[in-house]
């Protein structure tokens, strides 16, 4: 079975080469991968919206880091577009007062005109420490966060300040669900993973070892892998079939 689009939905700071992986290695699964844009709103609803209006009627949906707090709006709004839905690197959950000042906090830097030292800083907290210093890695998240800018990402901080709890709506998720983290992943750690996976019937979940935040390019093979599962169970996947696997 072939689903009739693959929506990637990138996280904060990001754009397509977030997903530059598995967009080619998910291609011949789907008859469209389309990564949209996600830096002119400054809520998920209207990060949402913006998806719900240019995708297929039908599609499989994945988001990573804000991307899953966009894709778990995307199923508050339209459950019955969505064939199959990946989370990957994120949290049910809202943002705390002490996560919200944080935020605001490297808003102001970037608005100071420090915005070099926004994605800098984040980058010991979304990649493992032993990738931190890895010049392809370091060199791809500098390039993703000046193409996003210091304006789309106090937009989008905003939006993540502003996500509501979605806790409440995962038992209502009935698409087949892949729930997927860095096992070393410090900003939503495996904890929030689990929960989850305990809230959604029938979700899967996969933890990839040595890996932190931005899992699809630390350990791009082996998420690729786990996706192209998730979508190959379309065809197959009894809805109560319900398993815990690590990689």
């Amino acid at each position: 079975m072939k689903t009739p689009a693959l929506v990637l939905v990138p996280g904060l700071l990001c754009d397509g080469r977030l997903w530059h992986h598995q967009a080619e290695g998910l291609a011949d699964l789907a008859g469209r991968v389309l990564v949209p844009e996600v830096t002119g709103g400054d809520s998920v609803a209207s990060m949402a919206r913006g998806i719900l209006d240019t995708a297929p009627e039908r599609f499989s949906l994945a988001g990573l880091s804000m991307g899953g707090y966009v894709a778990l709006e995307v199923m508050r709004q339209a459950p019955e577009r969505v064939e199959a839905l990946a989370l990957l690197d994120t949290s049910a959950r809202p943002d705390t007062p002490e996560q919200t000042e944080a935020r605001l906090a490297l808003i102001r830097l970037a608005r100071a005109g420090r915005f070099d030292e926004v994605w800098q800083g984040l980058l010991p907290k979304i990649v493992h420490p032993e990738r931190v210093e890895d010049p392809g890695l370091r060199s791809t998240v500098r390039e993703m966060a000046h193409a996003v800018g210091p304006g789309g990402f106090e937009r989008q901080e905003r939006a993540i300040i502003g996500r509501p709890d979605s806790r409440p709506d995962l038992p209502g998720i009935s698409c087949p669900a892949l729930i997927l983290c860095g096992r070393d992943d410090v900003l939503t750690p495996p904890r929030l993973h689990e929960e989850l996976a305990d809230g959604i019937p029938g979700a899967r979940l996969r933890q990839i070892e040595n890996c932190g935040h931005l899992s699809t390019l630390e350990r791009p093979e082996a998420v690729t892998n786990a996706m192209r599962e998730w979508l190959e169970s379309l065809a197959d996947q009894p809805a109560d079939d319900a398993y815990h696997q690590s990689l």
